[in-house]
């Protein structure tokens, strides 16, 4: 009886090392995966969208949770889309510090993504506008050499910059975003500079809209920023 049970054991298990034997030395050759390749977090997870912004984006003045890009994760929710926000604002931000920092963000967190809103600063500090432009430019091409769609943030400065200065200003965004073929929000502040009564829009310093304006800053982006999410 134990002699029975041996050998039927002893059959068994050749039965089972057999084709598993086989399955390892076909995998070793290259004919099967021996472990079925994962699919890459990102596609399980969507776009990962990264905001490269100022004070305009990083809730200057504000209580958390009341600025644009916290109401864009609802609004991206609310549209039944998959992705994850990261927001890498900085109050104060030029183009040339949103430049030096836009690598190591690209390297981090690998978005599909990237949403340029910086050049106020730059205007604010009479910073040269051929700089301003060459900073956008290539902030737009590394994220396009990283694999992510760019959204680019128009901004305008009021008249008493000058017309020439404002026209040309405003101007430049428009030029990178059809030189470089990414999409454009023409004007970040539409409806609250410009507003009918524009001291209500914003905080006491008269340069950050406050928390009421918040909602027509997130318009002005989405239907643009839509278009890139998948």
């Amino acid at each position: 009886m134990k002699s029975d049970f041996t050998k039927l054991a002893g059959q068994t298990i050749a039965r089972l090392v057999k084709p598993l034997a086989a399955l390892l030395a076909a995998a070793a050759l290259g004919a099967v995966p021996a472990v079925q390749a994962q699919a890459p977090a990102s596609a399980a997870q969507g776009d990962t969208l990264l905001v490269v912004g100022d004070s305009l984006s990083a809730e200057y003045g504000l209580k958390r949770g009341t600025g644009w890009v916290p109401l864009l994760e609802k609004q991206i929710a609310g549209e039944k889309k998959s992705a994850k926000v990261v927001n890498a604002s900085i109050s104060g931000d030029t183009t040339s510090g949103g430049r030096s920092r836009l690598p190591a963000l690209l390297a981090q967190h690998k978005p599909t993504v990237v949403v340029i809103e910086l050049g106020g600063n730059d205007a604010l500090r009479g910073l040269p506008l051929d700089m301003t432009e060459q900073n956008l430019s290539a902030m737009t091409q590394a994220a396009k050499k990283a694999g992510a769609r760019v959204l680019l943030v128009g901004m305008q400065v009021p008249p008493n910059y000058g017309s020439a200065y404002a026209a040309n200003f405003s101007g430049l965004f428009a030029k990178v975003a059809k030189a470089e073929k990414v999409a454009l929000v023409p004007f970040f502040l539409k409806g609250v500079a410009d507003a009918a009564d524009p001291v209500a829009a914003f905080q006491a310093d008269r340069i950050h809209p406050n928390e009421q304006s918040q909602p027509r800053m997130l318009a002005n982006v989405w239907p643009e920023l839509k278009k890139l999410l998948k």
